[in-house]
């Protein structure tokens, strides 16, 4: 995005270094990445990542009202929802895509959101690694409000372990050693301390929670949560079964709470009005449908990973919606192909990890991760056989 910075990337970019950043990615965890390391970061400058972050702030504005929990009280589907929700959701993560507005220009758009984690800890160990194999300039930093690895750590740490001992936070996910994510779990347990623990390996007695490490029967009391409910229902009937415990009034303190996964989501989208978020509605309230159809993409709400959603929007797919106020129609975005490689250029999407504290008056962006595409969509199934696609990182300049 920054031509110059694309430039001098490319002219010092080599196959051998490339095989050496990848080896040492894998290095403290090897065999645990299973996912395409992009071949190249995305560089932002400081108007692009202002318009990000003013589009964030825009939507924070709204979580932080007095009456968000009330326009998003039907967000959280009644058969998964979770007792003891809090005050805010301890993380948000904001997705734009790189895109190109009607007079050509380049500008983000967002594309989703979520009241949930991401890559948190990966991503520290992705932006050392990647500045010492491809020598980042200093005046570019993937960390945003001033953040280093040291206080974007601790801070971390704060939100998720806060007063307990480090065993007494867990972080929970149903089978996590086979999940496609798990390398942001065995960093996690690097840098913070907490193990990781299996939905199955949870022993309940009354409303406390326990799991056994060493012949030792620990108290469960803050639950990193990377549970999706939606995958859950997807779950074996013993799986499921066991999950059961969690939709009980627990001792135990959730970061973040499983509700505030559906609360800021595509559910939010449509009470949002920023020139970076394309306009929204609930499918149930369009009245009269957009003559060019074409130009709009129909998501369901409780999806993930892409799932249901339709970019070729025809007049046949809306009449097959029978639940309508469960999806949204939205307005489509044009992505650029604004990576220039060694083939295809290559379209990018940024996510902003917003952290929240408890006790502060609104979250605070801190880091951010990328991915790369030359498919349809962002996503694996989309990228397959092609280079210079899959995770990355932008950095933006100081």
């Amino acid at each position: 995005m920054v031509a110059s910075m694309r430039k001098w990337f490319n002219e010092n970019f080599t196959e051998a270094k490339y095989k050496a950043y990848l080896e040492e990615m894998n290095a403290l965890h090897p065999g645990k990445l299973d996912f395409r390391v992009a071949e190249t970061p995305v560089f932002v400058d400081k108007a692009f990542t202002q318009k990000m972050l003013s589009a964030c702030e825009s939507i924070v504005d709204v979580i932080i009202q007095y009456n968000f929990k009330t326009i998003t009280a039907h967000s959280v589907p009644a058969d998964i929802k979770v007792p003891g929700e809090n005050d805010h959701s301890h993380f948000i993560a904001f997705d734009f895509g790189i895109c190109e507005n009607a007079n050509g220009e380049l500008e983000p758009q967002l594309i989703e959101m979520q009241g949930f984690p991401t890559l948190f800890a990966y991503q520290i160990y992705h932006t050392e690694v990647t500045k010492k194999h491809f020598n980042i300039p200093d005046n570019y930093d993937s960390y945003l409000s001033g953040y280093t690895p040291e206080t974007y750590r601790q801070l971390l740490k704060e939100i998720i372990v806060a007063d307990c001992k480090p065993e007494e936070a867990i972080l929970l996910e149903v089978l996590p050693h086979q999940q496609k994510t798990r390398i942001d779990f065995y960093f996690t347990e690097d840098y913070l301390g907490i193990p990781i623990v299996c939905l199955t390996d949870l022993i309940k007695e009354g409303r406390k929670l326990f799991y056994e490490k060493d012949g030792r029967k620990i108290e469960v009391k803050r639950i990193y949560n990377r549970v999706i409910f939606d995958d859950l229902q997807q779950q074996s009937a013993e799986i499921q079964e066991k999950g059961k415990i969690l939709f009980e009034d627990l001792d135990v303190q959730w970061v973040p709470h499983p509700n505030w996964f559906y609360r800021i989501s595509k559910f939010t989208l449509p009470y949002i009005d920023h020139p970076y978020v394309p306009k929204t509605n609930f499918l149930s309230d369009v009245k009269q449908m957009p003559a060019d159809l074409e130009n709009y993409v129909l998501k369901p709400l409780f999806s993930f990973a892409g799932q249901g959603v339709v970019i070729d929007v025809t007049p046949a797919d809306i009449e097959k919606v029978s639940d309508p106020h469960n999806w949204i129609l939205q307005k489509k975005v044009k992505y650029a192909d604004v990576i220039k490689t060694p083939d295809t250029p290559a379209k990018a999407e940024i996510r902003i990890f917003y952290f929240w504290k408890d006790g502060e008056p609104r979250p605070v962006a801190t880091q951010n991760l990328a991915r790369l595409s030359k498919g349809k969509m962002i996503g694996v199934r989309y990228n397959k056989d092609k280079e210079w696609v899959g995770g990355s990182l932008a950095f933006f300049e100081k």
